[in-house]
């Protein structure tokens, strides 16, 4: 992952590898990065890795799913629900206790080449020590049902996370609808006769 990211300029601010698939927060400088990383990733390691473990067959579930995020509001809260699902799946009681993530990274108990901090991640202390305390005190409140409501939709669904305002902007730049429209039929018209 680490010569993939570098290759397609991909910046990895988080990650988890659990034993079907993997989560990962990352920032690409292009539109074409983080397929073209993801592509990389299928052509090399997993037939490496099929090799290594005489196995075949797909190393994953399928196709990866991408997600746009608002970062200001969303940045931390992708932070934790990616390094809280070896928790939430019940491999571990304490996220510091999987050793296949990024959180050894964030609360500063083990350096990580992969990882790329984000700004959002520094704005949490002026030092390491802060930053990491703060990480670790965020981890630690978990998540709320909303927050993992809205994480778990955007990623299963493909939908941007963010403000009404944010998805406007997308959906203008890319072109494209980026969210859920309303359910149902459209309103009807209503004609004004003019006398």
């Amino acid at each position: 992952m680490y010569e993939a990211a570098k290759q397609f300029k991909v910046a990895i601010h988080a990650y988890v590898l659990m034993p079907n698939h993997l989560h990962l927060l990352a920032s690409p400088s292009d539109k074409d990065g983080l397929s073209g990383m993801m592509q990389w990733i299928g052509r090399h390691y997993v037939p490496y890795f099929n090799r290594k473990y005489e196995r075949v067959g797909g190393l994953y579930q399928g196709r990866f799913k991408a997600t746009l995020i608002d970062a200001e509001p969303y940045f931390m809260s992708c932070c934790r629900y990616i390094e809280l699902n070896p928790v939430r799946a019940g491999m571990v009681a304490d996220p510091a206790d999987f050793p296949w993530s990024s959180y050894a990274h964030h609360v500063g108990t083990q350096s990580n080449p992969l990882i790329t901090d984000h700004a959002l991640y520094w704005s949490l202390g002026n030092t390491p020590f802060q930053r990491e305390a703060a990480y670790r005190a965020l981890v630690q409140q978990g998540l709320s049902s909303e927050e993992m409501t809205a994480l778990t939709d955007a990623v299963l669904k493909g939908w941007a996370l963010g403000s009404p305002q944010f998805r406007t902007q997308m959906e203008k730049r890319l072109q494209r609808r980026v969210g859920p429209v309303r359910r149902g039929r459209p309103p009807k018209l209503k004609v004004v006769e003019e006398a």
